[in-house]
């Protein structure tokens, strides 16, 4: 899930207040800028078409395998990727400039999932298998420079007042995108099959590096603006202890990794699909799954952005933490595929808690070290999702949980440790940003 505490969603919680000040740009200015069009085209293919593979793999793992450990794990490689990527490479977004990584790595992910869908014709040997989860894992790797060039390339595009408009209309573009691709991805692999949805994907990287050489400008590399700094490893030491030796940002940080107990269900969402019995193909109902939760969190982040006052917003971030992983705790009832839609999607749209964490994490931050805490914030936020969803799919494997029960166990696990963190002054302290 990508929806917290990352740098393109910094400033998205002051969209509506700086809206509501005359002078500002529009909507139709942001989408007026040629690069931001491209950035944006491309995003939303991009994502979309990393929600097909992820569906096309899923399924497949689970098909051949029926195991839900395996397609845990298989889900979970799209993550723990992070681990490394997060802290190795996505300095290369500083040292090289940004265009080039850019379509370095979509060319580089464009030429792996086109090797993925070769090998899915041998798909039905083990070893032709975890070579598919192994290039997957390469394909997930280089996904952290991409997303750290295209960051720091945003505020050129976009300066001043028309960046906060632009990363509304970004972080709009993954919930959508991620919907889409998970729902239309089940619908595709059901009729086309794998290697289609694989080859799909690759069009996606070959089209976003296409977007970005000719329609995004050449600038050089920014490592010169940092030379003579504190080496990578003090640098990630003094960001641990920013975040971690300050109570208040520990308490938003934790809050943003809750959602590890709530996406659970999408790291089962094959193995889920197949228990609930559903009259629809396999593909399609894990894809429903799979979309359930970003579809939730879109409209929840709507709502919530919109409808609840900006002095408001952190008095609901508690039991809204609460809310999104306890109302998993009625996949205990083991509903039928539609009501477990419902569910998830409600528990996502409760998610919206973290625009509120956002933002205070935002203004909490020392403006000139917003870069390293970010970075810990995310990188620590993917590893836990993968971590838990390994954990989650070992146990449902053992076959003494049913991944309905597995999904409401971590719910519960969840809902323990929100309430605990609901305790806390920094759920309550107002947020006030700057600008």
């Amino acid at each position: 899930m990508e929806l917290t505490i990352a740098v393109d969603g910094a400033a998205q919680p002051a969209v509506s207040r700086t809206l509501s000040r005359p002078g500002q740009p529009t909507f139709r200015e942001v989408f007026a800028v040629t690069e931001f069009r491209a950035l944006w085209l491309a995003q939303l293919l991009s994502v979309a078409g990393d929600q097909l593979a992820r569906v096309a793999m899923t399924v497949l793992v689970f098909d051949r395998t029926h195991s839900a450990l395996w397609t845990a794990l298989t889900y979970a490689v799209t993550f723990l990727p992070w681990v490394i990527g997060g802290l190795a490479l996505s300095g290369l977004a500083d040292r090289l400039p940004r265009r080039q990584v850019m379509v370095a790595c979509d060319l580089a992910r464009m030429v792996l999932v086109c090797l993925m869908a070769v090998v899915s014709l041998r798909a039905a040997s083990a070893a032709a298998l975890w070579s598919m989860v192994a290039l997957l894992f390469v394909v997930t790797l280089l996904d952290s420079p991409f997303k750290s060039a295209r960051s720091a390339l945003l505020p050129d595009v976009l300066p001043g007042e028309k960046y906060v408009l632009g990363i509304a209309v970004t972080q709009t573009t993954i919930q959508i995108g991620m919907a889409s691709g998970f729902a239309l991805g089940g619908l595709v692999v059901a009729v086309t099959g794998v290697r289609t949805a694989l080859l799909g994907d690759a069009a996606t990287f070959a089209i976003s590096a296409g977007l970005a050489r000719f329609w995004v400008h050449q600038r050089p590399a920014a490592a010169d603006k940092a030379a003579g700094g504190p080496s990578q490893l003090a640098e990630i030491a003094a960001g641990v202890r920013l975040v971690f030796g300050d109570r208040r940002l520990r308490t938003l940080v934790l809050l943003g990794w809750l959602v590890a107990f709530y996406i659970v269900p999408t790291g089962l969402a094959a193995p889920y699909a197949a228990d609930a019995h559903s009259p629809l193909p396999l593909a399609v109902s894990t894809g429903l799954i799979f979309a359930a939760g970003p579809f939730g969190t879109a409209v929840g982040a709507i709502v919530f952005g919109r409808m609840v006052p900006s002095t408001a917003r952190q008095r609901w971030m508690g039991p809204l933490a609460v809310a999104a992983c306890g109302l998993l705790l009625l996949c205990s009832l083991h509903p039928g595929l539609i009501a477990s839609l419902v569910i998830i999607a409600a528990s996502g749209a409760c998610a919206s808690y973290q625009l509120a964490a956002n933002a205070a994490f935002v203004s909490a931050v020392p403006p000139d070290r917003r870069g390293q805490a970010f970075g810990l914030a995310n990188g620590g936020m993917q590893v836990s999702q993968g971590l838990w969803i390994i954990v989650a799919g070992a146990v449902v494997s053992s076959h003494a949980l049913s991944p309905a029960t597995g999904v409401a166990i971590s719910g519960g696990v969840g809902v323990v440790l929100a309430a605990a963190l609901a305790t806390t002054s920094a759920t309550r302290q107002p947020t006030s940003l700057g600008g």
